[in-house]
């Protein structure tokens, strides 16, 4: 190759060089926006208690929701364990057979719960057969600080087969449904649910669950969206109702009745953007990258 040749060439390769480092900079710069929103993370890799917690990081483990006062630091239900190196990323936690029993974190700063404005991400990986391993309606994960219609975000697989999978966001009780209408056909029910009829679950196979919400608790409403492996799958109607806790009684509720296994649950202080739902799920070691 002639110095003429070897010269023109140079200006492309310092362009390719160039563009790798952009590109690296631009995710170096969007994992430390990430990281900057983390409030909790459970990875399971170390045991029950979570990895980074602004709050308590401890797991709980009480009867029943209805027997609070029983509630004792760590996991104890024998049925429910750290299964080693079989989750998406590491360990996992496994919950051998339907889970009855109370086990969850305290929400109080693990999520930035605000009565005004609140904004925030939950995210999180499951792997099961929900037609063929489930009793009953399933909640791998639900948030409130009284019952599943009353101030509370969860996602559940219904109970007729094949299984639905929704994403639930519901206000003061009192609020959206003062007429104590019963059964989930209600009109004012279904406002807030977003249905999933034919979910990607399997054992074996990991799928990457996020719930984003903006503009709770706010004028104009707000509104929660559910994705499933970075992809989104609905959005609720406006959330018009107040969604009031008591912070201090508030809980992340892991795997009520639920059977399969969870992972890397994690909870930010913002609604994560679409991209930034898909780097979660495009991680290549799990959230730990974000906190090196």
């Amino acid at each position: 190759m002639t110095m003429r040749k070897k010269m023109s060439l140079l200006p492309i390769a310092c362009a390719v060089v160039l563009t790798t480092v952009l590109v690296d900079a631009g995710a170096q710069g969007a994992q430390k926006d990430l990281a900057a929103a983390l409030t909790f993370h459970a990875s399971f890799d170390n045991g029950t208690d979570a990895d980074f917690a602004l709050g308590d990081r401890r797991i709980y483990t009480a009867t029943s929701y209805k027997s609070l006062e029983d509630a004792k630091a760590g996991l104890h239900n024998p049925q429910v364990t750290v299964l080693p190196a079989q989750g998406k990323y590491g360990s996992t936690l496994e919950f051998k057979a339907k889970n009855t029993n109370a086990i969850y974190f305290q929400a109080e700063k693990n999520v930035d719960y605000k009565p005004a404005g609140w904004n925030g991400t939950v995210s999180f990986w499951l792997s099961l057969n929900p037609n063929e391993e489930l009793t009953g309606f399933s909640d791998p994960i639900q948030i409130t600080d009284k019952d599943y219609n009353d101030a509370a975000m969860w996602v559940d697989f219904t109970n007729d087969k094949p299984r639905h999978f929704r994403l639930g966001v519901f206000g003061n009780l009192q609020a959206w449904n003062p007429n104590a209408v019963r059964g989930q056909t209600n009109p004012e029910f279904l406002r807030h649910i977003v249905a999933v009829t034919t979910p990607p679950f399997a054992r074996g196979t990991w799928t990457h669950v996020a719930i984003t919400f903006s503009g709770i608790n706010s004028q104009p409403p707000g509104s929660a969206s559910l994705y499933l492996n970075g992809r989104l799958q609905g959005s609720t109607q406006p959330i018009t109702e107040p969604f009031t806790w008591d912070i201090t009684k508030a809980k992340l509720r892991v795997g009520v009745n639920y059977v399969g296994l969870l992972d890397e649950v994690s909870v930010f202080n913002r609604a994560l953007t679409d991209g930034e739902v898909q780097a979660l799920y495009g991680l290549s070691k799990g959230l730990s990258e974000l906190r090196r």
